[in-house]
């Protein structure tokens, strides 16, 4: 009886997170915050020493819902807190969101990820999940920042891979991930400002 309390509980308290970060993610994309840099910048600078807490939230919000590429969330964590602050704040706010998803997804099931993320997305990646080497697929992913991480977050929540060996994975693997795909995209954006601006 208390096992299947604390799952309702479990699962109304999953439900209210998804209903509010999709509701601030769409309030966001209405007001223009995700229109450009500039205007990005201006609404997290705006909230003086909250700053950082505020894009953390951002980027929780993209991660659940992601309305615009996460890499992008990403690069401006660095280009408006510096290298090293915006590379702790992406870290911290990923692998939280990372570890959100996962639970949304164990207790909803493939509807909220088809709902999200379409069925023909859902239909392409939904085969490996059977694969008995889905746990190294799934590592090799969120270290090379290349494949739709934040769906394979979703989707791993419908195997039975354990929370703590996602975590694991989650932890150990985003730093480096993070670190490359900031770093490429600061490195060329600077190249292109210098070579052609």
């Amino acid at each position: 009886m208390k096992d299947i309390l604390k799952k309702n509980i479990f699962n109304l308290i999953s439900f209210l997170v998804l209903v509010v970060f999709t509701g601030l993610g769409y309030r966001g994309y209405k007001e223009g915050l995700f229109n450009s840099l500039d205007s990005f910048r201006a609404y997290i600078l705006s909230k003086g020493k909250l700053a950082p807490l505020f894009f953390m939230i951002i980027q929780l919000i993209q991660i659940v819902l992601p309305v615009i590429p996460g890499g992008l969330t990403t690069v401006f964590g660095v280009i408006v807190f510096g290298a090293f602050w915006g590379f702790i704040y992406n870290y911290i706010s990923i692998c939280l969101g990372s570890i959100l998803v996962f639970f949304i997804a164990r207790n909803f099931g493939k509807s909220v990820i088809i709902r999200i993320f379409g069925r023909e997305t859902f239909d392409k990646y939904h085969h490996k999940i059977k694969d008995k080497s889905y746990e190294k697929f799934f590592a090799l992913a969120i270290l090379f920042p290349v494949a739709p991480d934040d769906f394979l977050c979703y989707l791993s929540g419908l195997t039975d891979m354990s929370f703590k060996k996602f975590a694991s994975i989650i932890f150990l693997f985003k730093g480096p991930s993070i670190f490359l795909y900031s770093m490429a995209w600061v490195m060329g954006l600077d190249f292109v400002f210098k070579k052609y601006l």
